[in-house]
């Protein structure tokens, strides 16, 4: 499996370019299996700097759980209806398998068939002898199993069940023998005995098999063309042909048709659950109606684990959903560490007061000594560019300018320009429903066991707000109430101004200390507040810290 690179839920700008800008940068030094992902699609002005800078968009990819397709064998034997026991015995038997998919012409799963019940195509154990003479395949199955040609064939082609007898008596013996049989069903196997031989034709049977590489007599064949007789030459002496020719059985008759298959994207733990009784030895693996593997239950006893790599967060709570079951092996972020995050072995953890994550990777490729191409130094421009603000906000250092200006060396566009039509695209209040504004950029937060969350959108004044305050408003409760948040909060940053607005749920115990004006109920005015990280997530834990938690 890939190594995935992944941003944080309802993924910002700096998530998605610094989750590109890092993979790019893992597939040029050590990991050349890094895939850049994200758990949801960009927003407007993400899409915007992406294109502009000419990149893909991440993988969208909503769960990490491991699934059925991550941990099928995806080198599949199959058979099909009309093969018979020899050719699919000896499948099986190279590769060790006790059970596989039989497929149809079109690759879909119409049945399995189990190595035991194979074996009593041949065997027939239990059953009385006339039972074990039969043999279901049509003539030019045989002929392939024994190797062997036709001296003459009438419909080889039809599939009948077929009786074998061996003509290995004497010849009176042997034609009182064979009239206690169906003619037309009868297939005699004989060395060169013309005595066995005449009586069979005379009778009219169904094929005529001559063993040891010998051929029947130009007389011979003329009566069996005469009577639509069948004449089959094998190499093979009497027994070996005769036991070889009950190989040539089609396997139609073992097919299970009644079982189990598993769709791909099954999580494991699904899994487990829902083929722990099943006495199959083996699940058909199904992907948009076709086969892509198969599952045995030893399969799951220790499924691999997906590896990530965080960016842009460093909480559980804020990763893409299943990442406390993966392995993460590294963590690159500029955010407070959030406390949630466990592993099962030692980890990367680079964390810097700067203020973008974007910044971080940048200034990994200058160490590095390797230059980004233009289209992934863009794509961390706008990172840096979103993040800061373009360097007004106060989470903004002198990391941060210093590697903007090495990043514009490497670009193919004036950074100041794109700035401008960067924060021009994409208003959220513009183009959003309510519901997709407050989670556009939505992070949640623990602290002191008490759950909220903090959207920010960035605008260009705040006339679009005001007429739509009352619908935000009603979109935040509802945000809250379905993630069981005690809270649900939106910053909304005027570019221009460099100030914002904050639109509250509902307002905690202790809210009275805010210490910025009210403008309406749960609406705040912010002067000079433009980072949720270093502003605005700092007030509310001070906040929440001299209070106890509402009821």
């Amino acid at each position: 499996m890939s190594l995935l690179v992944f941003g944080h839920r309802n993924p910002d700008t700096d998530a998605i370019c610094s989750a590109i800008a890092y993979a790019d940068f893992l597939r040029r030094t050590t990991r050349p299996d890094a895939v850049a992902a994200c758990c949801g699609a960009p927003n407007e002005r993400t899409e915007f700097a992406l294109q502009k800078a000419g990149v893909s968009p991440p993988r969208i990819i909503m769960d990490v759980r491991p699934v059925i397709e991550d941990v099928c064998q995806r080198d599949v034997t199959v058979a099909k209806s009309d093969e018979v026991f020899f050719d699919v015995y000896r499948r099986m038997d190279e590769r060790g398998l006790r059970s596989i998919p039989v497929v149809d012409d079109d690759g879909g799963v119409i049945g399995l068939v189990n190595l035991l019940d194979l074996l009593e195509l041949v065997l027939h154990s239990g059953v009385d002898p006339t039972q074990a003479r039969l043999v279901t395949t049509n003539l030019n199955k045989i002929v392939s199993v024994l190797g062997g040609s036709f001296q003459h064939a009438v419909e080889p082609e039809r599939v009948d069940d077929l009786i074998l007898s061996v003509g290995a008596m004497s010849a009176g013996g042997f034609t009182e023998h064979i009239k206690s049989f169906p003619a037309d069903k009868l297939v005699v196997v004989s060395g060169d005995r013309p005595t066995i031989q005449l009586p069979a034709l005379e009778l009219g049977v169904r094929a005529l098999v001559v063993t040891g590489g010998y051929e029947l007599s130009s007389g011979l064949v003329q009566l069996a063309q005469a009577r639509g007789i069948s004449v089959i030459m094998s190499p093979f002496d009497t027994a070996t042909t005769t036991m070889r020719m009950k190989a040539a059985q089609l396997i139609s008759g073992v097919v299970t048709t009644d079982f189990m298959s598993l769709p791909a994207r099954m999580p494991v733990a699904e899994a487990r659950q829902a083929i722990f009784r099943s006495s199959q030895a083996v699940f058909p693996v199904i992907e948009d109606g076709e086969l892509i593997g198969v599952l045995s239950k030893s399969d799951l006893v220790n499924p691999p684990q997906r590896e990530l790599v965080l960016v842009d967060h460093n909480e559980i709570g804020q990763a893409v959903a299943g990442a406390d079951e993966a392995d993460i092996v590294e963590v690159l972020d500029h955010h407070r560490l959030g406390g949630s995050l466990r592993s099962s072995r030692p980890l990367r953890l680079t964390m810097e007061p700067v203020g973008s994550t974007c910044t971080l990777v940048a200034k990994m490729f200058r160490q590095a000594g390797i230059a980004p191409g233009p289209e992934i130094a863009l794509c961390m421009a706008s990172g840096m560019i979103s993040d800061t603000l373009y360097l007004r906000s106060p989470t903004t250092t002198d990391t941060d300018r210093d590697l903007l200006q090495w990043l514009q060396t490497h670009c193919k566009v004036r950074l100041d320009e794109f700035a401008n039509e960067f924060f021009e695209v994409g208003s959220a209040l513009r183009t959003r429903t309510p519901d997709q504004v407050v989670r556009e950029d939505c992070k949640e937060f623990e602290e002191g066991g008490r759950r909220f969350s903090i959207s920010q959108i960035e605008e260009i004044g705040f006339d679009l707000f005001w007429q739509r305050k009352d619908e935000l408003s009603d979109a935040l409760c509802r945000l809250a109430q379905e993630h069981r948040l005690e809270f649900s909060s939106l910053l909304i940053t005027d570019i221009a101004s460099n100030g914002s607005l904050l639109l509250m749920s509902s307002e905690p115990n202790g809210w009275e200390d805010i210490n910025y004006p009210e403008l309406e109920d749960r609406l705040y005015k912010l002067n000079e507040v433009v980072s949720r990280k270093k502003q605005l997530l700092p007030l509310i834990i001070s906040l929440l810290e001299s209070t106890p938690a509402s009821a």
